[in-house]
Formats: structure tokens, C-alpha cells, sequence
């Protein structure tokens, strides 16, 4: 059985993709999920001279989680048409401890926002460095207005075009396994 491990580059209590995220691996069959919170794993923010001072142990510790993982559920929340600053800094300083930290495993990449392009950007952004890291992105996924397409309370996409495409986007990385 693969290991799954889930996450949210978001650093909000509140998330929306965190809830994107969740409801996704609820639809993976056949696999033992773990969902992590990034805020766990919080950093200074990146620089040569404090990288000289060695990787935060924060940092070591996300990358060796990630490494026990067969494969990735990614969230990419969107600040300013791009990745938020919090998951910028992560993915910067793991990169700098082990720079292939996605070891080549596949990942379904997700986003969500309460305008219509539900944080396209953001995908776009992480669909793209994904490959510097090496994953391989096996499907991605967007649902835009938020608060109109997903049940907060029952923590579903009720929007039926999107919930049919997401559904298409885990079978797709369920392939990928």
C-alpha cells in the first residue's frame, strides 16, 4: 500500500487549500494517507548567511517526513498571483538540505481561491518547480470561488463540473502510484 503524504503551502489556521487537500485524499483509494501541517515545520525566512549556520532543524525534519513518502498531495495557496511567501521560504530551504527532495515520486497538485481562477497562478508556479525538485507532477487540479463550490461543514466540492473534474484528477494520480 502506498504512503501518501498531504500538505498546504499555507501558514493559516483558516485554510482553504488545506480543506482542498483534505477532501482530495479522501477520494485516494488504496493508499495510507498522512496530512501534515507546514506550520509545523515554519523557518526564518531564507538566506545565505543563516544557511551558514546550518538548515533549521524544522527543515531537516520536513524533508526526512517527505522522504517516507511513495507520493504527494500538494496544495498551492495564492498570494499576489504567485506561491505564498510561507511555502516559497519552505520549499527554498529544503531544496538547500537535499535538492531533489520529491525523489522523483509522483504528486497530484491542487488550488483553490475564492475568486474564479481559483489561484491558477499558484499551480502554474508549483507545476513548473516541481521538476527542480524532482516531482513528478502526475495531475493537477484548480476550483475557483471557493465559497461557492465547496461545503465547508461537510468539507466536499459541490459543484458538479468540478467535483467530476477532481474526481479525474485523483484517478489520474492514483495511476501514477
Amino acid at each position: 500500500m502506498s504512503k501518501i503524504i498531504a500538505f498546504a503551502g499555507s501558514n493559516s489556521s483558516t485554510s482553504i487549500n488545506v480543506q482542498l487537500v483534505k477532501h482530495a485524499a479522501s477520494l485516494v483509494k488504496g493508499a495510507t494517507i498522512e496530512v501534515i501541517d507546514l506550520r509545523d515545520y515554519d523557518a526564518p525566512i531564507y538566506s545565505s548567511d543563516l544557511e551558514k549556520a546550518g538548515i533549521p532543524e524544522s527543515i531537516q525534519a520536513l524533508v526526512s517526513k517527505l522522504a517516507e513518502a511513495d507520493a504527494y498531495i500538494i496544495g498551492a495557496p495564492e498570494h499576489n498571483g504567485s506561491l505564498s511567501a510561507f511555502f516559497k521560504n519552505i520549499l527554498d530551504w529544503a531544496s538547500r538540505l537535499e535538492g531533489k527532495f520529491f525523489g522523483g515520486k509522483p504528486a497530484l497538485l491542487l488550488s483553490t481561491s475564492g475568486g474564479p481562477r481559483g489561484a491558477a497562478g499558484s499551480l502554474a508556479d508549483l507545476n513548473t518547480k516541481m521538476k527542480y525538485f524532482a516531482g513528478e507532477v502526475a495531475a493537477t487540479f484548480s476550483l475557483g470561488s471557493f465559497y461557492d463550490t465547496f461545503d465547508q461543514g461537510a468539507g466536499v466540492v459541490t459543484e458538479e463540473t468540478a467535483s467530476g473534474s477532481l474526481r479525474e484528477a485523483v484517478i489520474q494520480f492514483e495511476k501514477a502510484l
